[in-house]
């Protein structure tokens, strides 16, 4: 049998962290590893439990929900964790300052529960919970902010044809669209995908759009 999914459940207000934690542990594939009530003990459990997924709300005491992602799973941490951010709070800046953090989705709290539940799963196998559509249309919003110079010269260790599929992925073009375009087979484009994904050192298609918008290659 397959282990299930350990999950970290991280949220200030004490009756959605019990209703967080009763809706995961009812699922035979999913189970709490742990709880807790501000940023700075989800930063020490997530390095103690190595949990497979950690779902983090936004507000949240001592150390806020956005940095305590940035130090489990932003640039530089050893062994980043897979954060999912479930908040009530539905603005673009929380969303965008999550995904640049490290998170890999992002997910309202009056969501319901199945779509909590398939976040976690779809967190855990290293996918992206956002939507190609979402996302791009998410960080189109920010391209100004984090798009480089235009004097800056980008450096990028891609093929021109890979430079072409992450191009179309920032665009908010799925496989089956990409491989439509492209002439080529989805077997083909998931190749493509993997292949970026690990020479640019990203753990998903989130986090290729935003690079992509951080180096200027989408208008």
């Amino acid at each position: 049998m397959t282990a299930p999914i350990r999950v970290l459940v991280c949220d200030d207000q004490v009756l959605i962290r019990t209703g967080l934690t009763t809706i995961i542990d009812a699922q035979p594939d999913l189970e709490v590893a742990g709880e807790c009530g501000d940023g700075r003990a989800a930063v020490e459990l997530g390095g103690r439990l190595r949990p497979d997924v950690v779902v983090m709300d936004v507000r949240m005491p001592v150390l806020d929900g956005i940095e305590a992602t940035r130090r489990l799973a932003g640039a530089g941490v050893p062994h980043p964790a897979k954060v999912l951010v479930v908040t009530t709070f539905n603005l673009d800046e929380y969303v965008y300052e999550a995904l640049r953090a490290g998170a890999s989705g992002f997910l309202l709290k009056d969501a319901p529960p199945d779509r909590l539940l398939h976040g976690i799963r779809t967190v855990a196998t290293g996918a992206a919970l956002l939507d190609p559509e979402v996302t791009r249309q998410l960080v189109g919003r920010y391209a100004a902010r984090i798009r480089p110079a235009e004097d800056t010269a980008p450096d990028i260790p891609l093929t021109p044809r890979e430079l072409e599929v992450l191009r179309l992925i920032a665009e908010g073009l799925s496989n089956g669209e990409i491989a439509a375009a492209l002439v080529i087979s989805q077997e083909t484009v998931k190749t493509f995908v993997s292949r970026i994904l690990a020479k640019l050192g990203l753990r998903d298609r989130v986090q290729a759009v935003v690079y992509a918008y951080r180096r200027g290659l989408v208008a």
